[in-house]
């Protein structure tokens, strides 16, 4: 079998004490407190009966899984072998396509005009099952490319932190919206501030965590295999969904859905693996993914609300037929004289005595 192929610059060194550092810390906290704060604002537009009823009838939720542990896992695989990738790249490539579905899809499925319960349902489903899919989808696809077992590297603690981050801050929204809905316009408009706040402040420690160090990772093949994953995830996951005939709301969602990826899983879990001096630039390549799907799912949104301006709305087309309509039979009714005008009956009022 062969050997892992390192392509590694050799003027590659990660910045020092990388990952130990004040401002690396102070970005795992942001992190945190902006994913809290995004699910409980999320939660807030959630219903308790609509999420009862997904389960209940879980058509859109099996096909959303489907999508994500089916398309994405094998988009990744046939990428790698598109591009011709050495080892170590195709391996940090298959890691991302294995991961479940991140955070950032709720975002989009909001802009997008989605199925906020069906989004926050799949994200949560699909987090629990990748405690056992991660393991057997690595096994099955990573075989010829690494020779160690990637089933132990899964990061089983951060699939669990993951669960408990996404579902006691959504339950929290959903007992908001439910018990005290006064309040949700409150909870929703600080928390957008605060994560517009919190945005600029992550960006700027990313940078100076990172500097220049991505820049090594920024190949034409990895470049095109980032920018490919998302893209495909994003097609092929509406198509799979208007295929089994879900609704517009769930068909953007869906899309959403298998479109992005858990970023920060497929770190650990290439953290854990293999040391920075194997894996090399590599080490940046989930950061190169999101940035791709994040750009992609920005341009989704614009290309979406663009044409939402542009058509015309049901209500505003039902109205306009409906007023042609009259329009054309009224003419058509004077000439036949079926037009009837509704006049109050006549009654001759009494006259006063005397009066003639």
């Amino acid at each position: 079998m062969e050997t892992l192929n390192v392509s590694v610059a050799l003027n590659f060194s990660l910045p020092p004490n990388f990952g130990k550092r004040p401002t690396d810390l102070a970005l795992s906290i942001i992190l945190v407190f902006m994913l809290l704060i995004m699910m409980l604002s999320l939660g807030c537009t959630m219903e308790f009966n609509k999420i009862k009823a997904h389960f209940w009838k879980p058509k859109g939720l099996a096909i959303a899984l489907v999508a994500q542990y089916g398309i994405m896992p094998l988009t990744a695989f046939v990428l790698g072998k598109i591009f011709r990738l050495n080892n170590i790249e195709a391996l940090a490539i298959l890691i991302c396509g294995c991961s479940p579905g991140g955070n950032l899809s709720n975002i989009f499925s909001l802009a997008m005009k989605g199925d906020m319960n069906l989004s926050i349902v799949m994200t949560t489903c699909s987090t629990f099952i990748a405690l056992g899919m991660m393991p057997l989808l690595l096994y099955i696809y990573s075989r010829g490319i690494y020779d160690g077992d990637l089933k132990d590297k899964v990061p089983y603690g951060g699939i669990v932190l993951s669960l408990i981050l996404i579902l006691i801050p959504c339950t929290i929204g959903i007992f908001l919206n439910a018990k005290r809905p006064q309040y949700v316009r409150y909870v929703i408009k600080v928390g957008t501030i605060v994560l517009l706040l919190l945005s600029v402040a992550v960006i700027v420690l990313s940078v100076i965590n990172v500097g220049k160090s991505i820049m090594f990772v920024m190949t034409p093949h990895l470049w095109a295999t980032s920018s490919l994953m998302p893209s495909i995830g994003f097609l092929l996951g509406y198509m799979l969904s208007a295929l089994f005939r879900l609704d517009g709301q769930c068909r953007r969602t869906v899309s959403m859905e298998t479109g992005c990826q858990n970023i920060q899983l497929c770190s650990t879990i290439l953290n854990v693996t293999f040391p920075p001096e194997v894996i090399g630039p590599l080490f940046f390549f989930p950061l190169l993914y999101m940035i791709c799907q994040l750009g992609e799912g920005i341009l989704l949104i614009v290309f979406f609300r663009c044409y939402e301006k542009i058509k015309p709305s049901k209500d505003k087309t039902k109205v306009i037929y409906t007023a042609a309509t009259t329009e054309e039979s009224t003419p058509a009714a004077l000439g036949n004289g079926t037009l009837k005008e509704e006049c109050p009956p006549y009654t001759a009022s009494p006259t006063p005595s005397g009066l003639e």
